[in-house]
Order: structure tokens, then sequence, then C-alpha cells
């Protein structure tokens, strides 16, 4: 299954989307904001398949996050995250194969399958 790095500064979507993944078989690594999880990307032994990742954090926000992750790993895929349709149609702005967006609330299973799809 997938390693997937999660970066949300709200601990219930973390926690949620954290449980729907692994309740998939993948491995999830949480992150609080975008600076931490751009710095697991740095440091890690064994690149990330996926970076789902909310776009409004403080510090280093989603969007900015996933060009970072594509700059120092250009096969990661990216799932973005929000509430507010703006910040979405941003997020839209970097999509491609391997970019995808979700607008919160959003189910289990529709995370799961956004997942799913990214990962072919």
């Amino acid at each position: 299954m997938a390693r997937i790095l999660l970066a949300d500064d709200d601990a219930a979507t973390r926690d949620l989307v954290k449980r729907a993944l692994e309740s998939q078989g993948h491995s999830v690594f949480v992150t609080q904001d975008g600076s931490e999880a751009l710095e697991q990307i740095k440091t890690a032994a064994v690149p990330f398949d996926l970076l789902v990742s909310d776009v409004d954090m403080p510090i280093l926000d989603g969007i900015t996050l996933a060009q970072r992750a594509h700059d120092l790993h250009s096969g990661i895929r990216v799932l973005m995250m929000s509430g507010f349709s703006d910040q979405l149609e941003r997020a839209k702005a970097l999509s491609g194969p391997t970019v995808s967006v979700i607008s919160k609330p959003f189910s289990l299973d529709q995370v799961r399958e956004c997942v799913r799809r990214l990962l072919g």
C-alpha cells in the first residue's frame, strides 16, 4: 500500500482522514502544518506516494507545500482539501493527472475514492 503524508491544522480532520486511509492499509504520517510536512518530505528516507493537504494552513499553505513537494519529488501525487470554494479554485490551478481536490466536509468513502483514483 501507499506511504501517505497528511498535513492539516485541524486535529479532527487529521484523525478522520488518517483512520479512513489506514483502514485501507496505507501508512499515514501526520503533520499539523505545511512547514512540518515539507520537512518530512525533505528528510524521508523513502519518498511519499501521496500528499494529502489542507489548502489553508498557518506558516506554509497547502498550495505552496504542493509546489515545493513536486519540486523535491516530481512523482508525488497530491490531494488538496478545503471547505472554501475560492481556495479550491486556487488548488485547481495545480491540477493535472497527479493532483486532485476534495471539498470539505467529505465522507470517509469520498476521501478513500479520491486517494484510490490518484494512486491508480
